[in-house]
């Protein structure tokens, strides 16, 4: 309990400096740090539960994109209300990929699962370029450019949904794990999926069910960031690499500490970015808290 309030003084402190000495930083780096967080969550529940990291995480992102941007293109779809439908789309992707080719591979050496998930990444960035060409898309609704003034500052009020989407998507995830019986069965799967199977589990099921609920998740982050990017077919893959860090920086099962993560190193790159001639090195940040993390548990571990 402790050392629990320790790190939440700290984080809060923290917090409190950057929203007092850079209140610009702050709001930017909030909003996007939960959008970091956002994209991360169903990384993290199928690393968790599948054991699975999945290089095609921030591809099947791409794809909700571009799903999100012909409804809104085609049919005048709001692109927030797009994943109504991208959500089950996604969901039917996901069951598929995993069925024809993760599965098959699911028991093998991680290498091979990396591998497969690495050749999904590529398939789909080429089978969007194929379909939509490399040149970048554009969504814009009048609602997406409004600002709010915040203590004489003014910050996009969009963004905003992305901080109350993590929070509730981290909420309805934890509900379903703690309240649910397929989530108590994914849960007891994540932990000994040996011991699962031996009192009646169905691993197999819980596994696809994963992969595929946590696939269409990212209809969720799809539809809030249509309106806010450019759409191209390489646009989601940089959110796998920095959807992996936070997990790594949490550890691994502690979704709360994902939000927490997020946060903390979107604020961290947004006062980077906020420097005169360093906004270029922003990347770092996440990258750099990847190594140092990983060394630092390394070091732990030696020392046990």
């Amino acid at each position: 309990m402790r050392r629990f309030f320790n790190w939440k003084t700290l984080f809060l402190l923290m917090l409190a400096i950057v929203a007092i000495f850079r209140p610009y930083a702050f709001f930017y780096g909030l909003q996007r740090g939960s959008l970091y967080s956002l994209v991360a969550l169903p990384l993290a529940l199928i690393l968790g539960i599948v054991g699975l990291l999945n290089l095609a995480h921030g591809d099947f992102l791409t794809v909700g994109l571009y799903m999100g941007y012909v409804l809104f293109n085609q049919f005048h779809f709001d692109p927030i209300f797009s994943m109504v439908l991208v959500g089950p789309f996604l969901f039917l992707i996901g069951f598929a990929v995993y069925k024809s080719t993760v599965e098959r591979v699911l028991k093998s050496h991680h290498l091979n699962l990396l591998l497969i998930t690495f050749g999904i990444s590529i398939t789909l960035v080429e089978l969007v370029n194929a379909l939509w060409t490399s040149r970048p898309r554009n969504v814009y609704v009048s609602y997406a450019a409004r600002s709010v003034n915040i203590l004489g500052i003014s910050v996009g009020a969009y963004e905003f949904l992305y901080v109350a989407a993590a929070v509730l998507v981290l909420l309805t995830i934890m509900f379903i794990l703690k309240k649910t019986r397929f989530g108590q069965a994914a849960f007891a799967v994540g932990q000994n999926p040996k011991g699962a199977a031996i009192v009646g589990i169905n691993v197999r099921l819980v596994y696809t069910i994963t992969f595929s609920l946590a696939t269409a998740m990212i209809a969720v982050s799809a539809a809030l960031m249509i309106p806010r990017v450019s759409i191209f077919p390489h646009v989601g893959g940089p959110f796998t690499m920095k959807s992996f860090c936070l997990t790594a920086m949490a550890g691994l099962g502690n979704l709360p500490g994902i939000l927490v993560s997020g946060i903390t190193l979107g604020i961290a790159e947004a006062i980077v970015q906020s420097i005169p001639g360093y906004s270029g090195w922003s990347d770092l940040v996440f990258f750099g808290v990847l190594i140092l993390v990983i060394s630092l548990r390394a070091y732990r571990r030696a020392e046990r």
